[in-house]
């Protein structure tokens, strides 16, 4: 079945190139269009995407909130969010990746990008490219603990090795990667993965990112 995808942005030439793009792929249709976050949380319910491709900053509600309330706890359907994201917004991206967020993808970025985006999100994992991470949470360094802070109780309950998973999940390694790194296989790095969410209750692997950069685990520009 093809992924049906929901495009929110505010600029309509936009939705029109992503549109054109997306549907040129054959497992990928576009079922509708939001110009602001009120529409986008309307079309959710209507449609029934798989996968919203959100705008950041727009009328209304923001990408933020809107991606909040789709992916929240209340949350009708099985939709991910996509965060579109320019760098000169990218203060917002990590509070879209705590708001339940599958990932994020430069507005500029390549089509072939764009189209595999929609896929990985679609398939249940998480779009967090390396160097596109890094060069985030190095810019804002400034906004994230020092290092000093005391560590948070809940990173206590891991194991020595899932606390070098989350840091090598952190630094936006896929599983296949971090299995090399580590001399284990990616079986083994699927289970520590999933002991790591439930024992931190983080929902996937972005947000494990996110807590390891805010809990001081890892630091910007560390590698």
């Amino acid at each position: 079945m093809a992924i049906r995808v929901l495009l929110v942005d505010d600029q309509p030439l936009l939705r029109t190139g992503f549109r054109m793009i997306l549907e040129a792929e054959q497992d990928i249709a576009v079922v509708g269009e939001a110009g602001d976050g009120l529409q986008a949380l309307d079309q959710v319910r209507a449609l029934q995407p798989d996968v919203v491709l959100m705008d950041i900053r727009m009328p209304r509600m923001d990408g933020v909130e809107a991606t909040r309330q789709i992916t929240g706890p209340e949350r009708n359907g099985p939709a991910k969010v996509l965060v579109l994201t320019t760098f000169d917004l990218d203060e917002y991206v990590v509070e879209a990746l705590k708001a339940g967020a599958s990932g994020f993808l430069l507005k500029d970025a390549p089509a072939n990008e764009l189209v595999q985006a929609i896929r990985v999100v679609a398939a249940g994992e998480a779009m967090l490219a390396p160097s596109i991470t890094r060069r985030l949470l190095d810019k804002y360094a400034t906004h994230l603990p020092s290092g000093e802070e005391p560590v948070p109780d809940t990173l206590h309950t891991l194991t020595d090795r899932e606390v070098e998973v989350l840091k090598l999940v952190a630094r936006g390694l896929s599983n296949a990667e971090i299995a090399a790194d580590l001399f284990v296989s990616e079986t083994t790095v699927k289970t520590h993965v999933g002991h790591v969410l439930t024992k931190l209750g983080l929902r996937d692997r972005v947000q494990a990112a996110v807590y390891a950069y805010e809990s001081g685990l890892v630091r910007p520009g560390a590698q």
